[in-house]
């Protein structure tokens, strides 16, 4: 019984964070999106945050 409610309360959730996901218009998304990828390739303001590789 314990993992019928197991499964029901991960359905929920996933539900929930699908309604919350589907909340955002397109251009949304995009500018978020576009938003995460300049932050990833813009690299560390502090070169000594870099860490050394071999």
């Amino acid at each position: 019984m314990a993992g019928v409610a197991g499964v029901a309360a991960g359905g929920a959730l996933v539900a929930r964070n699908e309604r919350q996901r589907k909340s955002y218009t397109p251009d949304e998304v995009r500018s978020r999106l576009q938003e995460r990828m300049s932050q990833a390739t813009a690299g560390p303001d502090d070169p000594e945050e870099t860490p050394d590789r071999p």
